[in-house]
């Protein structure tokens, strides 16, 4: 090399190196060092324009009634919203991705907006979620309020006080975290608060039966894996013939809690284990 570096100086004996390399991954393929192994292509689960792809399921009601129009789309942006309501009434609400999921990262960008529904409970201002793993949505209960699924619990601060986002709650569930078994109903990531009506990024990877974990704005609040059903539950306990104990895939929803919250964003990357 140093030869060369005398003869055609050093600028020209590195385009002999990039030249080499350029060889090299024409024969042998390259690829960036930042290049996900498993990279496909994003699935748009929200088209921007309707809720095609998508099934309400609202406690009280009927698979695909729409009560209310607690779900719509209005400029570019699919809402839970509970103008329509007197008041809650405990209807808990749904919505249904057509096609069920095991390893992907799901991300969504979603943001808390208005006033709690009245007759909305306390726990539920500002207060929304990604369901993971869920049951069938057929096989729900006219009265079940929530599925049996994985909860990423989306959460809104109130201006003042601390209120963390990207957490779990497990209806019907139990997870592993720090080698053990979780049986509270819900924990907190280490996300900081999100106060007001700004648009908060959450994404979720999900392994399957694998690990999971949650990321808020890029970064990683919280991890657990081994999602599987609580056969102490009402709920879990009837469909556990189906989904059998250990959870390795499910369907995929949004949920409407009593506070008005947008999703301008929700889009899923399949992996391949």
């Amino acid at each position: 090399m140093m030869k060369y570096q005398t003869r055609f100086g050093i600028g020209q004996s590195v385009l002999f190196v990039l030249a080499g390399l350029a060889v090299s991954c024409m024969i042998g393929g390259c690829s960036s060092p930042q290049a996900d192994k498993n990279s496909q292509k994003w699935i748009q689960l929200f088209n921007g324009k309707d809720l095609d792809g998508w099934t309400p399921k609202i406690a009280k009601y009927d698979l695909g009634v729409n009560f209310g129009n607690t779900f719509r789309v209005e400029n570019g942006v699919m809402k839970m919203a509970f103008d329509q309501y007197e008041t809650f009434d405990d209807r808990f609400g749904h919505l249904f991705y057509k096609d069920k999921f095991s390893s992907y990262r799901l991300r969504a960008e979603y943001r808390f907006t208005g006033e709690q529904t009245p007759g909305g409970p306390g726990w539920a201002w500002r207060n929304s979620g990604l369901m993971l793993h869920c049951q069938p949505p057929a096989t729900m209960t006219k009265d079940q309020s929530f599925p049996v699924c994985i909860e990423v619990q989306l959460l809104g601060g109130n201006g003042k006080d601390e209120r963390s986002t990207g957490n779990l709650c497990t209806p019907g569930t139990h997870v592993v975290m720090d080698g053990k078994l979780v049986t509270q109903h819900c924990n907190n990531s280490t996300s900081k608060t999100y106060h007001g009506d700004q648009w908060v990024t959450i994404e979720v990877e999900v392994h399957g039966n694998g690990a999971i974990r949650h990321y808020i704005n890029g970064e990683k609040v919280l991890e657990y894996s081994q999602p599987q059903l609580d056969l102490n539950d009402t709920d879990a306990k009837r469909v556990k013939n189906e989904l059998g104990v250990m959870l390795h895939e499910g369907y995929i929803a949004l949920q409407a809690e009593s506070h008005p919250v947008e999703f301008r964003k929700v889009e899923l990357l399949p992996l391949s284990e």
